[in-house]
């Protein structure tokens, strides 16, 4: 507690660091000559959660308070009602009364409870201090007993505070108890540091501020965990910021400042996944692993750089290859190395410097890079144009979004000055891939033919405006060619048809002959990733790419196991670890799940909430209270210690399996690859070493 009145507290943050423009009044009496055993205890530990959580604001606590007179003084001289800025939080604690007239009192040590008029606080009073001054946005957190009384004594005074301050402003008001109910001192301080340490970890959230509404749900969610705790469940007596609106005066402990990896038309897919798109670049294992391990494949590097030089305005290039083979991180190198903004940054500047110069493409080739997993063909459309920095029109009622979106497009590419570049990946994982071929990307088709030196279109005469070029470059799984038989003689998938749209398409493929070679370097790269390893790595890497070709994603995997081996060499030796390997992603699956059980994760555990990941819809599952609650029927129990198995399955090596990203600003999570969340899906694969129930 501070010594003297108005003294400011920094806890947790620099001087330079703490935000003038947001203040926290604390209003704490805690030395009442007949308090409870711990009941100081119980406050100053509230207090301390709550400096922790507010730590950036400007905190000024009121002195030590034994009297009325004290707490007027410190909202006096403070000018506590005359506070500007972005945003005031104000947390009173103590001991309340209710009043036969139905007010609400804040008890203070030399309290008469028979004169409570002359000798108590009324707690409206400090609480209206706050509502009616000038901050912007305003929050006060009630913790004494019986503070849902204060209900229809504040209904009544928040009329009184100007109609354009309460339209204008978010106030809002909050009691942790009902209006017949005390306070547990020690409990609730229990409550607030679970529900602060939930918000860092579990809950998600990915903004850097909450709505009242999700602090209410998620003192909801802790509530739950301790029926003891149920006491303390949030009462919301003064709504001024509605149900979704955040607010600045509830900072969010979990925020994560993401960096902006690449420009914002490549962000659709770069972030909320710097991540998707580094993962995928650098073909590292884990999310915590900062190396760059993205090696060889020097042909196919080359080959999308000179698509996309000065010289190639126009032409359509099809990445295709079976499951795992590292189409995804061949266009993802050549979209992440050709922004200006990745190039700029000096985290990674070995990246650049590590690559042959003649299979680095362009600053800024990509014009927008959009992923079509799990999307349908208006948002496949639409997020194109947002990547062209155009607003998508408003359909009428009788229209096809597809339609006039794909003309807005269409129109664009017409007027606008080219050359235009647009990756699509992640095609054959889209929920509508062949209307996204038909009514997305066939319109574009002439766009991308190469054009006579005469006029392109009929009638068109010479100076006139031509339509801006366009290059196309689309990732798309297909099956193992069939040795001596062309690409489009084999295929009757998605290929075949993207063939037929674009018949002066260049198909590459990722698992050709020269893949074998790639994946010896990338397994090498990996196994040496920490500095060891050195003398027998190439050997271990040579045997791992003759029993994982074409998988780049079992070679990923594999070397991330051998790294962590203290001898490589003596591993791929084993016969067990090579049958494991030659099962692929099933082997590789069931080795990890035997070796997480070491580390306190049971197997049936990690392998419940891996399969739930794989099951969830849109981008991932939330942690949360659902990412437990869709285990529990793939492991036929209720979770035990949810969060703790959790997170200890984020810190093990099967994180490797695991992509996060965001959505509905929640933190999701999602298996690493579709043939991964395949398997994960196939309740007839034996991924435990026992047979699993259908």
């Amino acid at each position: 507690m501070p010594n003297s009145a108005g003294e400011i507290e920094r806890t947790g943050a620099n001087e330079a660091e703490v935000d003038r423009q947001r203040t926290l009044f604390t209003v704490a009496v805690r030395d009442y000559p007949d308090s409870e055993e711990g009941f100081a205890d119980g406050i100053d530990d509230q207090l301390s959660v709550v400096r922790e959580w507010w730590s950036p604001f400007r905190h000024i606590a009121a002195p030590e308070l034994k009297s009325r007179h004290d707490v007027e003084r410190f909202l006096e001289r403070e000018n506590v009602r005359e506070t500007t800025g972005e945003a005031l939080v104000l947390f009173v604690t103590g001991h309340g009364m209710a009043g036969k007239s139905q007010f609400h009192f804040l008890q203070l040590p030399q309290t008469d409870e028979l004169r409570k008029l002359a000798t108590a606080v009324r707690t409206s009073d400090i609480v209206t201090a706050a509502l009616d001054s000038h901050a912007e946005n305003v929050l006060v957190i009630v913790n004494t007993c019986y503070a849902g009384g204060l209900q229809s004594e504040l209904a009544a005074l928040y009329k009184e505070i100007q109609k354009s301050r309460r339209t204008k402003c978010k106030l809002d008001v909050l009691a942790t108890c009902e209006h017949d109910a005390p306070v547990q001192v020690l409990r609730f301080s229990t409550v607030l540091r679970g529900v602060w340490n939930r918000l860092r970890t579990n809950a998600g959230i990915t903004t850097p501020h909450l709505s009242v509404a999700t602090l209410m749900a998620e003192f909801e969610n802790e509530l739950r965990t301790d029926a003891a705790k149920a006491k303390h469940r949030l009462h919301r007596v003064i709504d001024g910021s509605g149900q979704t609106r955040t607010t600045p005066c509830i900072p969010n402990p979990g925020f994560r400042l993401v960096r902006e990896l690449v420009g914002f038309p490549r962000q659709q897919v770069a972030t909320p996944a710097d991540d998707y798109w580094l993962d995928r670049a650098t073909g590292r294992a884990q999310e915590h692993d900062s190396g760059w391990y993205f090696r060889g494949r020097e042909r196919l590097n080359r080959r999308l750089a000179a698509f996309l030089r000065p010289s190639q305005t126009r032409g359509v290039l099809l990445v295709t290859g079976v499951a795992g083979s590292g189409k995804s991180a061949v266009l993802a190198r050549a979209v992440t190395l050709s922004d200006p903004l990745f190039r700029e940054n000096p985290l990674y500047k070995t990246a650049l410097e590590q690559a042959e110069p003649d299979t680095v493409p362009p600053e800024g080739s990509v014009t927008t890079a959009v992923l079509a997993r799990h999307r349908m063909a208006a948002d496949v459309v639409a997020d194109i144009l947002h990547g062209l920095r155009l607003t998508p029109e408003s359909p009428g009622s009788a229209q096809d979004a597809v339609a006039v979106w794909s003309a807005q497009l269409g129109h664009h590419l017409r007027t606008a000055q080219g050359p235009v570049t647009i990756v699509v990946d992640g095609l054959d994982e889209a929920l509508e891939p062949h209307r996204i071929i038909d009514d997305v990307l066939a319109p574009l088709s002439a766009f991308c033919t190469p054009l006579p030196a005469a006029p392109a279109v009929p009638g068109q005469r010479r100076g006139e405006h031509r339509p801006t070029a366009l290059r196309l470059l689309v990732g798309v799984r297909s099956s193992m060619p069939v040795k001596g038989a062309a690409p489009r003689d084999q295929e009757h998938g998605l290929l075949e048809a993207l063939c037929s749209v674009f018949p002066t398409a260049v198909v590459e493929r990722t698992d050709d002959p020269f893949s074998g070679e790639d994946i010896v370097a990338y397994v090498h790269a990996l196994i040496c990733g920490d500095g060891r390893h050195r003398d027998t790595a190439l050997e271990a890497a040579k045997k791992v790419s003759r029993l994982v070709w074409p998988s780049f994603l079992d070679a990923r995997l594999a070397g991330e196991q051998l790294r962590s081996s203290d001898d490589p060499a003596a591993v791929v030796q084993e016969p067990q670890w090579q049958r494991m390997l030659q099962d692929g992603t099933t082997g590789l699956l069931q080795r990890d799940l035997m070796l997480v059980a070491d580390e306190g994760l049971p197997s049936d555990v990690a392998l419940a909430l891996l399969r739930a990941s794989a099951y969830a819809l849109g981008a991932g599952v939330p942690w949360s209270t659902i990412w437990p609650t869709m285990a529990g029927p793939f492991l036929g129990r209720p979770l035990e210690n949810p969060d703790e198995m959790i997170e200890k399955l984020l810190r093990s090596r099967l994180n490797g399996y695991l992509a996060h990203d965001h959505e509905d600003e929640r933190r999701v999570y999602r298996p690493a690859h579709e043939r991964l969340a395949e398997k994960l899906r196939d309740m007839n694969v034996d991924l435990l070493g026992r047979k699993e129930p259908v």
